[in-house]
């Protein structure tokens, strides 16, 4: 009944303006309003009209989850610190917000508006976890997930999907693969030319370090951190990627850790490795540990071959380990094989500091960043 009184009214107020009608074209009048749905489905097989884009578009990530995203993409949120480094070297004037907040000495690195975006938390290990509230106001259009694929991604992504009305998505990426991450992500952000400039950096120092490690003897090597040192990144861990493909990484375990801070082991078992080189993580006891009695009974201290990993914005050996591990990879060559790398590591370091951060580095920048941390390595005779 309703419908027909709106039907019988605009048939009215039609009658009326032809009869006033003068023969000269009567001046526009406003549609009258009736109610509609606030979404109409499209006919089956309609197609936009001609110019018009679709609002929405369907990915699929690399999960094989198919999720509906905006057809242009222009708010993004991260999962964690990992895939805000990856994100933040490809839109950085996308990103709503950071998982975790920058180390401070980011700030002489970064852009204020970037050093100062708001945390949203991290769905995936740290100390918190994804603040929805803020989420939820920070107008993201989809929160992205990047890394290796935790067991359960799949279910937690479609759950937080359910719970928020976000679109989550995970993007897998490694050190050989990161390349094709980028061209998904690319293709997820609109930003596919930005995204083959990172990837092919990422493929081209992948193959040199690939092709320097085949022509090398490599040196047997430690990496230590904690506060007396004795976690160990052990061999075959993801986090022991780039070390394992320049090194003869001798922390081998029975069951090497997942976590960042790799396996705990004691002092008599670094005796009995006796590694040649020694990297120490940021914040370790590479400042002291050449005064320790202990220590000094390793051969890699006693030939003064250990080093401090470089730290800035962040550790240059991962942790998280994101696209800075590439930083870790042309560190690692020209530190321990200088004469087969043969780089002016200042230019690479400087390169990967425009690309991935958007910042011109200083060489006073750099020489502060590697001062703990070059040097030729002096391997003990065999």
């Amino acid at each position: 009944m309703r419908k027909l009184l709106v039907y019988l009214l605009v048939a009215v107020m039609a009658a009326s303006a032809l009869g006033c009608s003068t023969g000269t074209p009567a001046a526009t009048q406003p549609p009258v309003e009736t109610p509609v749905p606030s979404v109409t489905p499209a006919p089956e097989g309609a197609e936009p009209p001609a110019g018009a884009l679709p609002a929405t578009r369907q990915f699929t990530d690399s999960v094989g989850r198919t999720v509906e995203l905006p057809a242009v993409v222009e708010h993004v949120a991260v999962s964690g610190p990992l895939a805000q480094i990856v994100l933040f070297a490809l839109c950085p004037d996308k990103l709503v917000g950071i998982a975790s907040a920058w180390d401070e000495t980011a700030e002489q690195y970064l852009a204020a508006e970037y050093y100062n975006l708001p945390e949203l938390g991290q769905l995936y290990g740290g100390k918190g976890e994804l603040n929805l509230e803020t989420l939820l106001a920070s107008g993201a259009q989809v929160v992205i997930d990047v890394g290796e694929p935790k067991g359960s991604v799949a279910e937690d992504l479609d759950a937080l999907q359910e719970q928020t009305g976000i679109p989550f998505v995970h993007v897998t990426a490694t050190t050989e693969t990161m390349g094709d991450a980028y061209r998904k992500l690319g293709e997820l952000t609109g930003m596919a030319e930005a995204a083959e400039t990172l990837a092919a950096y990422c493929e081209t120092v992948y193959a040199r370090t690939l092709e320097l490690a085949d022509s090398v003897e490599r040196v047997n090597l430690l990496y230590c951190l904690g506060n007396e040192g004795l976690n160990v990144i052990a061999q075959g861990s993801y986090h022991a990627e780039i070390i394992d493909l320049l090194a003869n990484n001798l922390a081998v375990v029975d069951e090497p850790s997942s976590k960042g801070s790799g396996n705990e082991v004691d002092m008599e078992q670094i005796l009995l490795w006796n590694p040649d080189v020694i990297l120490f993580a940021p914040g370790s006891i590479y400042a002291v540990v050449g005064e320790d009695a202990a220590w000094k009974q390793v051969a890699a201290i006693q030939s003064g071959a250990y080093y401090e990993v470089p730290f800035g914005p962040y550790n240059w050996m991962g942790f998280p380990p994101s696209v800075q591990r590439y930083l870790g990879m042309l560190w690692m060559a020209e530190l321990l094989y200088p004469e087969a790398a043969e780089d002016d590591l200042y230019a690479e370091v400087a390169e990967y500091f425009r690309l991935f951060y958007h910042s011109e580095l200083s060489e006073a920048q750099y020489d502060a960043l590697v001062e703990n941390s070059i040097g030729a390595v002096q391997t003990p005779a065999a």
